[in-house]
């Protein structure tokens, strides 16, 4: 039988494996809850953010710099890291915002009690209704809106995301997982390069949400967190980099996906957020 590793055979009941290896291997577990007590910081504006630099993470500190930069002052927030790498995201004031224990994590203290917003689609919404931004208002360009958005918050993390973790976690290559990912990734770049071939932004002409949750994961994480860009040769996706460069370029975009991030040049990240004066600090 030609299967990996040799001979094989899924279990009848699948258990967990004491030794399975790959860069997550000591956090990953079959159960959802609090592993430890600990309770989050908490800064002095309204906007509570819990996250990491990662594609999802970057989704948020986007819109939340967007939302600053078009005068929106009450977007003004503190960004807290949550270590992924190191489990953080298990700690009990976290698992109580989101049951889930998956960055990012909002709490909006402007309500009383609080309003705990998790998962990142449901934050760049929650924002986008709050301060009235970046959400179209007209009920087609809204559902095109939306349209993208669940076709990113469903799509790119579970293939995108398991391409890079097949290419760069796992504890061996396995081809046919690799192949099969990447099959499906290069599909739904052509996907976005053949729509963006005839419009400015995923809504047209209008930049917004959807925009926001799709910029750091296609080809954002392609780039940088799993460096795959030249074996799926995204340089043949020319209308889809020509949107990623432009958004790039924009200072709100170069703010907020440095924030929360742990790793990079000297310089150029931010582990914590809570005020536009850190990013004097930074070389951006």
């Amino acid at each position: 039988m030609n299967n990996q590793p040799t001979g094989y055979i899924p279990d009848q009941i699948w258990q967990p494996k004491t030794q399975h290896g790959g860069k997550f291997a000591s956090i990953n577990s079959p159960v959802s809850g609090a592993r430890f007590q600990q309770e989050l910081p908490v800064g002095k504006h309204a906007l509570q953010l819990y996250s990491q630099g990662t594609p999802n993470g970057q989704k948020v500190t986007i819109m939340l710099e967007e939302l600053l930069a078009a005068g929106y002052s009450d977007a003004e927030y503190d960004a807290w890291l949550i270590n992924i790498f190191n489990g953080e995201q298990f700690g009990s004031g976290f698992v109580d915002i989101n049951p889930n224990a998956k960055i990012p994590a909002l709490l909006d203290r402007s309500t009383t009690p609080g309003t705990r917003v998790f998962e990142s689609g449901s934050i760049l919404v929650y924002l986008a209704e709050r301060f009235g931004a970046f959400l179209p208002t007209a009920k087609q360009a809204r559902a095109e809106t939306f349209n993208w958005l669940m076709w990113q918050m469903g799509s790119a993390p579970f293939v995108g995301g398991g391409l890079g973790h097949f290419y760069a976690y796992a504890p061996i290559k396995i081809e046919y997982a690799i192949d099969r990912y990447a099959m499906e990734t290069k599909r739904q770049l052509h996907v976005l390069d053949t729509h963006l071939s005839a419009n400015e932004f995923l809504i047209g002409d209008e930049y917004t949400i959807a925009d926001m949750a799709v910029w750091p994961w296609y080809p954002g994480s392609l780039f940088g967190v799993y460096n795959t860009h030249e074996f799926l040769n995204i340089e043949s996706y020319p209308h889809l980099l020509r949107w990623y460069k432009a958004i790039a370029k924009r200072p709100a975009v170069q703010r907020g996906r440095v924030v929360n991030q742990i790793s990079g040049e000297a310089g150029k990240y931010l582990p914590e957020r809570h005020s536009t004066e850190d990013f004097k600090l930074l070389s951006l």
